[in-house]
């Protein structure tokens, strides 16, 4: 999936800017241009070059009485981090050209603190309209020290060390390349860290971190332009399809449901993140069984107003206890006024107050039970202010998905909807038969997964002379082994009693619990994750239906590199290559996971297909999803009007009904992992 593109150098020449400001980004850029830009360029004197006065004055706040300091760690888990966070944000995004964007985000790439700096300039990158095109480095490249382990970190310091002016070749590569492990390797403490392959999959928590980028919790809908998004529905559907995957995993290392994170009983499962903070602080560290008492949180620390998170626990039960009220009574309060939950809009409004964003009808009643219990399940320490935090794994985008007890705290959000679904009726055989149609066969290859290297750049993990920077002459990276599948296509055939528009849903689920029990489909239908989803036009008669794994639109081959991005930027800026990207992996799942793992000898899963009728989403008519590669903030992901898990959305009263609807097909299908990847090829 190439495209190519001919761009124009203004374009290309902002596409360059922003992979400039984002190399060595733990350090003042001593670029001549950035510098002289820096040092005369003073926002505050141009108030007129911003379309919005209050932020540009609310800006001028934090910077006249104090910004969050250089070297400092930042985490928009904070609310003074985030205030902060969203002040520059607006300062970027108000701006009323790209000139003066560029020279806001150069000077304050010189003197904001870089976490600060980096989250609020992406994104505006991703919101702004002149921007919205521009390609991002994959994350793990730009900040490397939140996707490799200190280990791997320090060896990149000693190569520079020892190396830094030498040239060496690496199979092709200028550089020194570092063979990088998961945390097990060194810390095997607990049987969850077998599947640390995934939990630490560099592409999987960079997928969430830029999910987290195109749908800010604090960013208004309405203000920045996705309004008509169904925004709390999609935060339900994208962690319960989180939890669905993570299943699937755990099924092919013999584990079994994920567990429920009980507060009374205490965090059972603990976490070693080996990771290591630039200014050398490591991690918090979750012991086993730790009790989730204030007091202990706290870690005898006084109960002062120095910090609402010592609270944590307090918030959790006030927050949760509401929304369940409001579950139970059918409504929410907004205004004083009553707002009906089981209205059309009403998973949307419950979605929203769950995730606690400005569109929720009462985000301060409603609050973020998420976020809340990341600080009381990541076990971070009580700053002693909010300049010196150390925040856990949880209290990151970038590493949240690293800690096993993230999937036990959003199965236990997950339940919560749940509780809404319980009192939605379930599909009937009107809400669920096509009259007309029928799937009568569904054929697959033989699934086969495999572990291949993946190479990395991480060269931004250590810090450069002056000297050192302009002559850009030392690189390192990191080979690891990450899951991978070989493609495989699929067929099927449909019979369709005349022409007509449909939509085909493709799901992959499972069919057996950890013991090899069946798993009735009224409890299995929050395990499957979707796979394809299309629309087609039926013919009548026989309709064969082929498809391949890369075409779903969900899935997304790896992100292009750093190196490889301003390769062709520069080429096609100086006229001498033509700039091309393919699918890249943001919005996107990563397509090397799209099965789970499996085991040498299979383990069965189960494919479960369904067409139904083409009824668009308003907006969506036109739209075409095959087409482009690059997801834009407040486009229409979903394009037709039935919900985002249909069918598997609701509560099922009758399995039977679901095995006997004649336009969906259910088909078993084995998983097999081979260790060597040479002998992958034979199996097709």
């Amino acid at each position: 999936n190439i495209v190519y593109f001919q761009l124009t150098r203004p374009f290309l020449r902002i596409q360059r800017d922003v992979l400039l400001l984002l190399k060595n980004i733990n350090q003042p850029s001593y670029n001549k241009e950035y510098t002289a830009i820096a040092n005369s360029y003073k926002f505050y004197e141009n108030q007129a070059s911003y379309t919005n006065l209050e932020a540009f004055q609310q800006f001028y706040k934090y910077y006249k009485y104090g910004l969050l300091p250089r070297g400092a760690i930042f985490s928009v888990f904070y609310q003074e981090h985030l205030e902060q966070a969203i002040a520059l944000f607006k300062l970027f995004y108000y701006a009323k050209d790209y000139d003066t964007f560029y020279n806001t985000a150069v000077w304050a790439r010189q003197y904001v603190n870089e976490g600060l700096f980096l989250y609020s300039y992406i994104v505006a990158i991703t919101h702004r309209q002149d921007t919205k095109d521009v390609i991002l480095p994959p994350i793990y490249e730009i900040y490397p020290y939140y996707f490799y382990s200190k280990e791997v970190i320090q060896q990149a310091y000693v190569y520079k060390q020892q190396y830094l002016g030498q040239s060496v070749q690496d199979g092709g590569y200028n550089g020194y390349t570092i063979n990088s492990n998961y945390s097990g390797y060194y810390l095997n403490l607990h049987p969850e860290q077998s599947l640390s392959y995934y939990l630490e999959d560099v592409g999987i928590s960079s997928y969430y971190y830029y999910y987290n980028i195109y749908y800010p919790f604090w960013l208004s809908g309405k203000e920045f332009g996705f309004q008509d998004v169904n925004r709390g529905e999609q935060y339900y559907f994208y962690y319960q399809q989180l939890l669905a995957r993570y299943y699937l995993e755990r099924l092919s290392n013999d584990f079994g449901e994920i567990p429920y994170i009980n507060e009374h009983v205490g965090a059972l499962t603990p976490y070693y993140p080996s990771l290591e903070y630039p200014n050398g602080l490591e991690f918090p560290v979750r012991p086993q069984n730790v009790k989730l008492y204030e007091y202990f949180y706290n870690y005898g620390q006084s109960w002062t107003t120095k910090s609402q998170y010592g609270y944590s626990l307090t918030f959790i039960t006030d927050y949760e206890r509401r929304i369940y009220d409001a579950i139970d009574s059918g409504y929410v309060y907004s205004s004083g006024q009553k707002v009906d939950l089981y209205s059309q809009e009403g998973l949307n409004i419950l979605g929203n107050i769950i995730q606690s964003n400005p569109d929720s009808p009462n985000y301060r009643y409603y609050g973020a039970i998420w976020l809340y219990a990341s600080h009381l399940l990541g076990y971070s320490y009580q700053p002693l202010d909010s300049h010196k935090l150390v925040p856990s794994a949880l209290e990151h985008f970038e590493t949240a998905l690293r800690d096993p007890i993230f999937y036990q705290l959003y199965k236990r959000i997950i339940l919560l909807f749940q509780r809404y679904y319980y009192n939605i009726p379930a599909y009937t055989e009107k809400d669920l038969i096509y009259p007309g149609v029928q799937v009568q066969k569904f054929q697959v290859d033989r699934l086969v997964t495999y572990y291949d290297y993946f190479y990395s750049d991480i060269s931004n993990a250590v810090y450069y002379a002056p000297q050192e920077q302009q002559q850009n002459n030392f690189n390192v990276r990191v080979r690891q082994a990450r899951l991978n599948s070989k493609p495989f296509t699929y067929k099927i055939t449909v019979q369709s009693s005349q022409e007509t528009k449909a939509v085909v849903k493709i799901f992959f689920g499972p069919k057996y619990d950890e013991y090899g029990r069946y798993i009735n489909i009224t409890e299995n239908r929050l395990n499957f994750v979707l796979l394809d989803y299309f629309v087609y036009d039926l013919k009548s008669g026989q309709n064969i239906i082929s498809r391949n794994s890369y075409d779903s639109y969900y899935y997304a081959p790896d992100a292009t590199s750093y190196a490889e991005l301003y390769k062709q930027v520069i080429g096609a800026y100086d006229g001498q290559k033509t700039y091309n990207y393919g699918k890249q992996n943001y919005f996107y799942y990563p397509q090397r996971y799209i099965l789970p793992k499996g085991s040498p000898d299979g383990v069965p899963y189960q494919f479960y297909v369904i067409v139904y009728p083409y009824v668009p989403k308003q907006g969506a008519q036109n739209q075409q999803y095959e087409s482009y590669f690059y997801p834009y903030v407040g486009d229409q992901q979903f394009y037709d009007s039935y919900s985002l898990g249909y069918p598997f959305d609701r509560f099922i009263r009758f399995e039977q009904l679901y095995y006997q609807v004649p336009n969906s097909y259910f088909q078993e299908a084995v998983v097999y992992h081979k260790e060597d990847i040479n002998t992958v090829q034979s199996d097709y």
